[in-house]
């Protein structure tokens, strides 16, 4: 079994979750990559800007499955919504922070 590690402090933690971490997805494979890379590329782009991200990442989705997509960006939430089975993702990018994006 995995062992816990502790970090003593933020910057240590950083280093090691450079890796996209999926939380949850029902997104067949294909899907889910390139939202994923959609994602990634938004949140990169715009560090500090989640609005800007936001708006990205929902233009591309609208322009490559058809519309509605929602999103979310930022750290620190929870959620509670009704979506279309298949269209859901959410991930952590860099270890802080949380997209959550979906289809209704």
């Amino acid at each position: 079994m995995a062992e816990a590690v502790a970090f003593d402090d933020m910057e240590s933690f950083l280093r090691v979750a450079k890796y996209t971490l999926v939380k949850f997805t029902d997104m067949g494979a294909e899907m889910r990559e390139e939202a994923m890379d959609i994602c990634i590329t938004a949140v990169e782009k715009f560090p500090l800007e989640s609005e800007k991200c936001t708006q990205m990442i929902k233009e591309t989705m609208d322009k490559k499955f058809g519309s509605p997509w929602h999103v979310v960006v930022g750290s620190g939430f929870s959620y509670e919504i009704t979506y279309e089975v298949k269209n859901l993702l959410y991930i952590f990018v860099g270890g802080r922070t949380a997209v959550l994006l979906w289809k209704m």
